[in-house]
Formats: structure tokens, sequence, C-alpha cells
């Protein structure tokens, strides 16, 4: 069995893993909410049909409460759903130009929260890797979708897009000047549902770098990120070369 096969089974046994504590472990907790709050409300009513002063607001906090805990749930699915098929859609690699996709990504951030103001730094020529095009627009949607978040509290944000030749493949780094995060607490951070933020501060159930990873993973990558609190997040990836085919494109960047 080659180093590459090896490798690739072992993530496959990683995110079978990962699956099975998300289903166990991770979804339980905003179930519990619903469960928990639900005979709380039922009390609630009964205590409003009785007359009793300030059930009502009761009641309806309950209800706001499981409200966000089944829509919170139902994003985990989606993202339980999404990372499932990423893993086991069929790969149909080829020369894909990453320097467009991820124009097309920044556009897409842009269009939908366009009082954003950004500094997109993008590649200014074609650069070409082996790759399924619909995983690699799925990757950097989620890694440029990360840092567009994480820097939404900048008045002028700056988001950046690398790229370096390297042997045997290409290195790319997303990198942004937003919050950050603790480097002692990113153990696990590519685990799915893994958050480093509280739930208040920013969108999402946690499942966009877990997704990341397993498109790296699927090609025969790498996928790591570096950060400190306040002082913005690089995401390096690694991507192998095409099979006896250099990657054509020279480095570089432009203001989008």
């Amino acid at each position: 069995m080659n180093d590459r096969l090896s490798a690739q089974l072992d993530a496959l046994r990683q995110a079978h893993d990962g699956l099975l504590h998300a289903v166990s472990h991770d979804l339980r907790a905003p179930l519990r909410h619903i469960t928990s709050f639900a005979p709380l409300l039922r009390e609630s009513v009964q205590a409003l049909r009785a007359g009793t002063p300030g059930a009502d607001a009761e009641a309806e906090q309950f209800l706001v409460t499981m409200e966000q805990a089944a829509r919170r749930m139902a994003g985990m699915v989606d993202a339980l759903l999404l990372l499932s098929r990423v893993q086991r859609a069929p790969l149909n690699p080829g020369p894909i130009d990453l320097a467009a996709l991820a124009r097309e990504a920044s556009a897409r951030l842009h269009a939908a929260a366009p009082q954003r103001v950004v500094d997109w730094q993008l590649p200014a020529v074609p650069v070409l890797l082996h790759a399924d095009a619909a995983l690699l627009r799925q990757l950097l949607d989620a890694l440029l979708g990360n840092a567009f978040k994480f820097t939404q509290g900048r008045a002028r944000a700056c988001i950046a897009l690398t790229v370096e030749l390297q042997p045997g493949g290409l290195c790319w780094r997303v990198q942004d000047d937003g919050t950050g995060f603790d480097p002692a607490r990113a153990q696990g951070l590519f685990g799915l549902f893994q958050r480093l933020h509280r739930e208040g501060e920013f969108d999402g159930v946690g499942g966009g770098l877990a997704l990341a990873q397993a498109i790296v993973q699927r090609h025969g990558g790498r996928i790591a990120a570096t950060a400190q609190p306040g002082a913005g997040c690089v995401v390096t990836v690694h991507w192998p070369a095409a099979p006896a085919q250099p990657f054509a494109g020279v480095p570089g960047s432009v203001a989008a």
C-alpha cells in the first residue's frame, strides 16, 4: 500500500469517527434544549390560562430558546449532509484556474453584504491546478467565507489569497486581518461543529473548516491554520501537482 493511499484511508477513518461523534454528541446539545424547555413551556401555558401575571413573557422566551435550538440543529444536519456528500462524491479532476474561482467567490460574498468594505488581494494571473471544479469552488467558498465572516468587525478588512510554487505541488494561503483565535484552543480546529467563538458573536455551526479539510484531503493535500487573537488568521493549503504534469501560472496578486 503506497503512502498516499494509506493517508487517504486514514483520512476516511477519521472522517467516519468525526461523523459518529457529531451524531452521537454534538447534535444532542440543541436537542436537549428543545426537550428541556418543552415542559417549562407547558407550565407557562398552564399558568397563562390561569391568568398568572408574566406567564406570557415567560412562555415567549421559552419559545424563542426552542426555536433557536431547532434552527441550530437544522443547520448542523445540513452541514453534516453536505460533508457526507463531499466525502462520497466522485472526483472529476482537471485543470482549474484557482484565481478565477477566487474572484467568483469574492463577488458572491460582496453581493451578499454590499455594505462591507474589503480589500481583496487575489492572484493577478491564472493559477492552474488539478482539481474537481465543483469541490474546489466549495473549498474557496468555505475559506474565503470564513475570512469574510471573521473580519466583519473591521471598518476596512483585508483578505488575501497568495500562491507559491513548491516542488511537487502548490502552496496557497488565505490570510485575513480579522478576529483570529487563541492557538491554545485550536486543537480539533478542523473537526465538525468545532467553534472557537461564542455562538452569539458569529453565525454558523462550525462546519466550514471540516468541509475544507475533507475536500483538501480527497485531493491528496494538507491544510493547516495559524492565528492570534485580534491579529487575523492564515489558512495554508498544500495542493499536489497533477500526475506527470507541472503546475501552470505565475504567483501574483491584484486588488479585486
